[in-house]
């Protein structure tokens, strides 16, 4: 664009000519901001007469369908019951995408309500958006809940996508789909015009084909909003430049932890990439600490995380939907309703056991019992990571993300524990790198974890792995895995 060889336009025209082919089979696109092409043509003009406004600069940008947009496009959790929901202003990293230069070129399909619903949900499917499916192999699953955010960065159906995390929904599916996902450090990325599960956890950050992509989006989108309270520091929680992380030899001399247990020993290919991967890390000069397992988090989740995410649920969801203008349902029993009335459209897959179990909690986040709950989660998370890197000096930790995609129906039975969950629940960064595919196709990645506002560090180290490591290849769009279920 600045050797004047491409325009705004003609890249959103690309993009939305990709979306137009590849779409009907993928459905990772909900809605094509009807106005993309003008704000090209008005990003072009501002590039011709000087007035760039910033790194993102007439580039197409797909956002997550839970994260308000102030346009003529719908705001809906991958629900019906939002169709119609007006919200009045951009949420606040939408208005950081746009004061960056970015093109809103549309919003991407996700698990319904982000995945909390149902336990036996069906990852990427919504009401509004269909099944998203694996542009590795159509059959698998996209995981959840940031699937069609994933997808559409993999397929290049944007520069870069945004997607939303409260317990795994950046980095699973980005893992599965051959891309890096950023779950920053909450706070770092404000959380104001999203549509919420519990802010004790929700964080959106970028999903790319490169780190570089990524760092430059993640960059674009932080910075403190004075109407979200976790972001006080974000202004400082990053350098100044994104440009600071993207060190080939950012691992020298670095203590990397290899978190193995209940993570190796399950799929031979998760094995084999993992592996290569430590070796890399060891020739881009880390010391690999070998046992710097974190702790399994079952338990806590059990006993502590999930009563305080019920209530936090109903108070957060119920002060979102009655400060949201429109005709749609205003609370959680409302809501409840609206899905029984409509369960043909709404219901046909699985039900809403995660809303009725939240809307028979009274919602009070200041009540002693959940206050007990929120804070032994939230002390168990932050030690078990906290603990393995203090006890061992580590610099970050270093593990297996997922397992190969399992068929989009399945209920996946297999024995690996949850990369995400003490990241997710303490409020730390958590970043995905491609590492490798199983069977030669499907997508497998290598995550680094770190402590809070680690996240600089982490896109350093990850950025000197993926360079030294090149595996991702395009997808391939296979309806199936010949001759395999």
């Amino acid at each position: 664009m600045k050797d004047k060889r491409l325009t705004s336009e003609e890249l959103t025209q690309a993009y939305l000519g990709r979306i137009h082919r590849l779409n009907p089979r993928l459905h990772a696109v909900v809605t094509v901001n009807p106005d993309a092409l003008d704000l090209a043509r008005k990003s072009d003009e501002r590039r011709r007469t000087g007035e760039v406004r910033g790194p993102l600069e007439g580039i197409p940008v797909l956002i997550k369908d839970n994260i308000d947009t102030a346009d003529r496009q719908p705001t809906t959790a991958g629900s019906t019951a939002l169709l119609h929901s007006k919200p009045t202003q951009d949420a606040f990293l939408v208005k950081k995408l746009r004061d960056a230069g970015a093109v809103v070129l549309g919003k991407a399909n996700m698990s319904e309500w982000a995945n909390f619903r149902s336990p036996r949900q069906t990852a990427g499917w919504s009401a509004t958006g269909g099944q998203t499916r694996n542009p590795y192999v159509l059959d698998r699953s996209p995981c959840g809940s940031s699937s069609g955010s994933a997808v559409a960065a993999a397929a290049a159906l944007a520069a870069v996508t945004i997607g939303s995390e409260t317990d795994g929904s950046i980095v699973c599916p980005a893992s599965v789909t051959s891309t890096v996902g950023v779950k920053p450090t909450l706070g770092v990325v404000s959380r104001s015009g999203m549509i919420p599960i519990t802010g004790s956890h929700d964080t959106a950050g970028p999903i790319a084909r490169n780190t570089t992509d990524a760092a430059l989006a993640l960059w674009a989108v932080h910075g403190s909003d004075a109407a979200d309270t976790a972001t006080s520091d974000a202004d400082t929680a990053l350098p100044s430049d994104y440009r600071e992380v993207l060190d080939p030899n950012a691992l020298r001399g670095k203590r990397i932890g290899v978190w193995r247990k209940g993570h190796t020993g399950i799929d031979p290919d998760v094995d084999r990439a993992f592996d290569m991967a430590v070796q890399r890390l060891r020739e881009l000069g880390a010391t690999v600490v070998e046992g710097a397992d974190v702790a399994d988090s079952q338990a806590m989740m059990r006993k502590d995380m999930l009563p305080a995410v019920l209530t936090e649920f109903k108070h957060d969801l119920n002060a979102y939907l009655a400060a949201t203008p429109g005709p749609h349902p205003k609370n959680l029993t409302e809501l409840i309703a609206f899905n029984k009335r409509n369960s043909a459209v709404e219901m046909p897959k699985f039900g809403q056991e995660l809303f009725e179990m939240a809307d028979k909690t009274d919602g009070d986040v200041n009540a002693p019992a959940y206050r007990r709950h929120r804070s032994a989660a939230t002390r168990q998370a932050r030690q078990a990571i906290d603990g393995v890197l203090a006890d061992h000096r580590l610099d970050a930790i270093v593990t297996p993300t997922n397992i190969p995609a399992p068929t989009v129906e399945a209920l996946d039975p297999t024995p690996f524990e949850s990369s995400t969950r003490n990241s997710a629940v303490a409020g730390y960064p958590h970043i995905t790198v491609p590492a490798g595919y199983a069977r030669d196709t499907l997508p497998l990645g290598v995550s680094f974890l770190g402590t809070r506002y680690s996240d600089a560090n982490l896109l350093s180290y990850a950025y000197a792995f993926e360079r030294a490591t090149p595996v991702r290849k395009a997808p391939t769009y296979l309806p199936t895995l010949p001759g395999r279920s």
